[in-house]
């Protein structure tokens, strides 16, 4: 299912301050889902009753045992031993999407309006903290069988990877200028202290770029190849610092943008930017830097990307990445799984491991991690303050033609990526690549 693709190329920056508007209710119990955009989210889908009712134990069963308070329907006792609460207005359906489709029915139920939680991301962080003891080892075992296999019109061929970017990344830049900030930097940031606020936010997505370029060691005159563009604001700042640019990305949308946006900055004569594939891209470079894209490439190819970044580099050259990461014990155990985020959010991606990263560099390539350095917790604020703006913005996201069930969507999706930060299911990584005996 592919969501909306808005024609919009350059976004209307919203007002400095906005009024929270919250979205609108869902009645208990019932749901305002457009079933032909959201077929899979207005209805649950038919499953056995044995399966509904081994998923009813399983979960009650963990969810008792968890910092949570959970009122199921009408039930007067609440499971769970105390914490967030999560209030479930329409059991049979919420266990019926589970018992089907595991957590890919957990996130339709949210969508639905089956379950609501004032504090979200407190319940979802409870949730990750105990992801891999959730489900009983005897049905671990089993999860082969019952669990769904990802769709393989999600490889990441050339063909489909752009299929797959521009299903997130070409929705509308006008979204997306909703709740970043004036970067339009979608990535983790770096602050210099917690809490942060949204006014140092654009400080703090610099302080990332500054660090990934200084890792690269880019200065004037260095060639830059940079794999994903975003909306520009790395190739921006690194043209600044006297550098020659290419950057490639395959939203249509992104490049339309960043191109309006390097202009704007009088860099164009120092940045090129293209509507390619980075498997398709030609030339050596002093430096490749990319962020957060390696979670869209895809297991099958993974070894494929560090062998082009190998070949791209010019000796002497550095590649600097910033990646989101999982523990490799939890990469193995759903590595084949389709989940909800790669239903609605992101296809055809997943998230690696610094082991299996470090494996394929030395596996397959000349290349070595010679630093790294994590900051986890900076995500999770990232993701707080993009969360809040955007339910701050919720009128003028349906004024861009997104519906209630795209919003519901929307916010799980950036509460539970928040979660996964806070609770150390998730980190992300700047890594910086050299071939052997390069000088540090």
């Amino acid at each position: 299912m592919s969501l909306y693709v808005s024609p919009s190329s350059s976004p209307t920056p919203p007002s400095p301050v906005s009024p929270a508007v919250p979205a609108p209710p869902v009645p208990p119990g019932t749901a305002r889902v457009d079933a032909r955009r959201w077929p899979d989210v207005a209805r649950a889908p038919r499953t056995s009753w044995p399966r509904t009712a081994v998923a009813e134990r399983v979960v009650r069963h963990a969810l008792g045992r968890l910092a949570l308070r959970v009122r199921l329907g009408d039930e007067k006792e609440t499971l769970g031993l105390g914490g967030p609460l999560m209030v479930v207005h329409d059991p049979r359906a919420f266990f019926r999407r589970i018992g089907a489709t595991g957590l890919i029915g957990f996130g339709e139920s949210y969508m639905a309006g089956e379950w609501e939680a004032d504090d979200l991301v407190g319940v979802l962080t409870v949730l990750a903290s105990n992801a891999a003891v959730l489900v009983p080892a005897p049905l671990q075992r089993l999860r082969r069988v019952w669990a769904l296999k990802r769709p393989d019109a999600q490889r990441n061929t050339p063909e489909g990877s752009r299929d797959n970017i521009s299903h997130h990344y070409d929705l509308s830049n006008d979204l997306f200028a909703l709740f970043l900030d004036e970067t339009l930097s979608y990535s983790s940031a770096l602050f210099r202290g917690f809490p942060a606020d949204a006014s140092l936010l654009p400080a703090a997505q610099h302080r990332k770029i500054d660090r990934l370029l200084d890792e690269a060691r880019v200065g004037p005159g260095t060639r830059v190849l940079e794999i994903g563009t975003g909306w520009g604001e790395l190739a921006i700042r690194a043209a600044e610092r006297g550098a020659r640019v290419v950057t490639v990305t395959l939203s249509a949308e992104q490049l339309a943008l960043a191109e309006k946006r390097i202009a704007a900055a009088g860099l164009e004569d120092r940045v090129t930017v293209q509507l390619r594939d980075y498997r398709r891209v030609q030339g050596t470079f002093d430096a490749v830097v990319s962020v957060e894209m390696i979670e869209a490439v895809g297991e099958e190819f993974w070894p494929e990307y560090f062998t082009t970044l190998d070949r791209l580099l010019a000796p002497g050259g550095r590649i600097a990445l910033q990646a989101i990461t999982m523990p490799h014990d939890r990469l193995l155990a759903s590595r084949t799984t389709h989940t909800w985020i790669g239903k609605y959010i992101f296809p055809g991606g997943l998230i690696p491991s610094v082991e299996v990263m470090e494996q394929l560099t030395t596996s397959h390539t000349s290349l070595r991690v010679v630093e790294r350095d994590a900051f986890g917790p900076h995500y999770a604020e990232t993701l707080r303050l993009w969360r809040e703006r955007f339910a701050e913005q919720a009128a003028r996201v349906d004024a861009l033609g997104f519906d209630v069930t795209f919003r519901r969507m929307w916010t799980f999706y950036l509460a539970y990526s928040e979660a996964g930060f806070r609770s150390g299911y998730l980190d992300v990584q700047q890594l910086v690549l050299a071939r052997e005996g390069t000088t540090r």
